[in-house]
């Protein structure tokens, strides 16, 4: 019995990553009887005579799992959102980092097209980057024309399983790419008619780049807070989890409650409103959500 790392999964098969080869396994019957699906990213067991002909005999406990992308066991999330074409939107990332933070994942911002901002532009994506670096995100600026922050991403990546994430026409197949120019994924352009990125993705597959596992996703064809309950909401904001001590309140929800720290904060321009009104809209939408039965 071998133990190995799924790295992709397609038309019913698994290839499984083990000693620097890869095998192609079938998965047991057990595993629809147990409900349990392999992902991407899961560590296994498997036999295989050769390595065409393998079966997965085990799925071990996984440590996260996303649902849309399928994958499990990530260490951290790229989250690249460009500059311009498409530009910038800061509910979008703030949703995404929630999402992320409530996965126990940790996010690394990259703010891709930097070579494209002009003198209009320059001071609001500044002002971002700053924001959210104060909150304590590492955020890189980067450029595939000129390779500016490519030298600095790529040690985020040395021994770690990571997602490569973001708006559709962001650039993430092109920054993959420009990270190791021998993989050649297709890239999009830019739909002019529907003003975002047409999809290149079609599967997940972890791709070694910089001594790490990298997913180039299909993107996030949800980004719903299904799982998210609204207690957990504020600890998915950093900068809120690190006032919640000083709240009156126990449990603070930074909403309506008297002597919250979180909201003092805000009229001491100590946190940025928009994060604010991000989080008093995405609470309003978990709060509406539907009950599930």
């Amino acid at each position: 019995m071998t133990e190995g790392k799924i790295i992709k999964a397609l038309s019913g098969f698994y290839y499984v990553l083990s000693d620097g080869k890869v095998f192609q396994c079938r998965g047991r019957g057990l595993f629809r009887k147990q409900k349990v699906t392999p992902l991407v990213g899961d560590y296994v067991s498997f036999e295989a005579q050769n390595e065409r002909e393998g079966y997965i005999l085990e799925v071990f406990e996984r440590k996260n799992e996303l649902i849309r992308p399928p994958i499990a066991n990530v260490d951290q999330a790229i989250l690249v959102f460009s500059a311009v074409e498409p530009d910038f939107s800061s509910v979008l990332l703030d949703r995404f980092l929630v999402l992320i933070e409530s996965k126990n994942i940790r996010p690394v911002i990259v703010i891709s097209k930097m070579d494209l901002i002009d003198d209009e532009t320059k001071p609001i994506i500044e002002r971002y980057i700053s924001d959210y670096r104060r909150i304590g995100y590492d955020v890189i600026e980067t450029s595939i024309t000129t390779k500016q922050g490519i030298d600095q991403l790529l040690p985020y990546l040395k021994g770690k399983t990571s997602v490569f994430a973001g708006q559709s026409g962001v650039g993430k197949s092109s920054l993959l790419n420009a990270l190791r120019p021998d993989l050649h994924l297709k890239t999009g352009d830019i739909s002019t008619h529907l003003g975002r990125g047409k999809h290149t993705t079609r599967h997940v597959e972890l791709i070694e780049i910089g001594g790490g596992l990298v997913a180039d996703t299909p993107g996030f064809s949800s980004l719903e807070f299904i799982d998210l309950e609204a207690e957990d909401l504020p600890l998915c904001f950093p900068e809120f989890r690190a006032l919640s001590d000083e709240c009156k309140f126990r449990g603070c929800m930074h909403m309506a409650e008297p002597k919250c720290a979180v909201k003092a904060a805000l009229e001491n321009n100590e946190i940025p409103s928009y994060r604010y009104k991000h989080y008093v809209s995405f609470m309003e939408e978990i709060k509406e959500r539907k009950p599930r039965y």
